[in-house]
Order: C-alpha cells, then sequence, then structure tokens
C-alpha cells in the first residue's frame, strides 16, 4: 500500500473529514515518527508494532561488480518489529477488528 491508496482508504472510511485533513494526518504522523527515529528514540504503535534504530559497525564488503574488498562505514538503520495482535492478524488472514 503506498501514502497515497492510505490516504484514500482513510478519507473513504472517514467521510467527515477533507481529504487535505487526512493528507496532513497521515504526513504529520509519519515525519514525527521519523524525527523521533532521528532522534535516536524508540516509537511503539500498541497493535501494530515498534520502531527502532540499529547501530550497524563498520565493516569490510564487496564490490558485487569487480569482486574487491570495500570499507563499509558504520551507519545506523531503521528497524521493525511487528507487534503480536499485528503478526496473528497476517498469519491468520483476518481483517482487523472494526471499532464504533
Amino acid at each position: 500500500m503506498t501514502r497515497s491508496e492510505l490516504v484514500a482508504e482513510i478519507a473513504a472510511e472517514n467521510p467527515h473529514l477533507l481529504l487535505k485533513d487526512v493528507e496532513l494526518i497521515v504526513h504529520t504522523i509519519f515525519t514525527e515518527i521519523g524525527g523521533a527515529l532521528a532522534r535516536g528514540d524508540r516509537v511503539e504503535l500498541r497493535g501494530f508494532g515498534a520502531f527502532t534504530v540499529k547501530k550497524r559497525n563498520a565493516r569490510a564488503g564487496r564490490n558485487p561488480r569487480t569482486g574487491d574488498t570495500v570499507a563499509v562505514d558504520e551507519k545506523v538503520v531503521p528497524f521493525f518489529k511487528a507487534g503480536k495482535e499485528l503478526r496473528e492478524r497476517v498469519n491468520t488472514g483476518r481483517p482487523p477488528k472494526k471499532e464504533s
């Protein structure tokens, strides 16, 4: 699902919201998650999962085209761990519960 598909689906399920308001909400959520990860914070969405950052140490890599050894610098990468409810939903194929 792309961001625009997510916006369209949320807008369809919430006809009382304007499309531009839904776009702003989705943009704000993604911006805040990205900002928190950039600061090194953990973001947990209950029932969905947790976003964290993990440090990858410097290492010797290999150029697949030439086979030459290349130094790969240390870096920090985003990491997502799915929550229990999301894993169960994916494994059983059941749709999410509608909350009223």
